[in-house]
């Protein structure tokens, strides 16, 4: 009986900190574990947009990395935030990289970012695994697609910054993910 009240007590521990998020009002579940400013940043694993594999730490050390988790290119929000951070990506110069990671297939990536004319941030597709998004707790359950975040890896493969935003519809605090850059460089 008493295995039984810590399996349930469990559950309702788990079912107390379920992480969410809104899309157009709607909440949503996020999948893994939340990203805490001073960890290490977790690794991963992601496809390109040649089809490559592509680990995070083994490709972006020694530079400051703005990691961008937006869940379509093709939308309007998601076209907006990555042109932005895309022009402010020429702007921090060669010491920061900015990726941007959806669910989106690599030749859609590709395409788009040719469309768009984005050169300066590097796309990145989660769709076979969703490795980024369970790592970096992001990816919504219910949508299998990654929320709307941005995180900042500075060159000690540390995160020093962490923003998720609560509406998926809505672009992230511009400013605040540009400054937190700049203390970095």
């Amino acid at each position: 009986m008493e295995d039984n009240l810590n399996d349930t007590e469990s559950a309702e521990k788990k079912e107390a900190v379920k992480r969410t998020v809104t899309l157009h009002g709607r909440p949503m579940t996020l999948m893994g574990e939340e990203i805490k400013v001073g960890s290490p940043a977790p690794d991963f694993k992601v496809t390109d947009n040649e089809m490559l594999p592509m680990k995070f730490l083994r490709t972006y050390r020694d530079k400051v990395s703005v990691i961008l988790a937006v869940p379509s290119l093709d939308t309007p929000v998601c076209d907006l935030e990555t042109r932005r951070f895309n022009k402010e990506a020429e702007a921090l110069g060669p010491e920061v990289n900015v990726l941007a990671i959806s669910m989106d297939l690599p030749f859609a990536q590709k395409r788009w970012c040719g469309a768009a004319g984005v050169k300066s941030v590097r796309t990145f597709s989660d769709h076979q695994k969703a490795d980024f998004g369970k790592a970096y707790g992001v990816l919504i359950k219910e949508l299998r697609l990654l929320a709307r975040a941005v995180f900042i890896v500075d060159k000690d493969g540390v995160i020093k910054y962490a923003q998720i935003v609560p509406e998926a519809g809505k672009e992230p605090d511009y400013d605040e993910v540009l400054n937190a850059v700049k203390a970095l460089i």
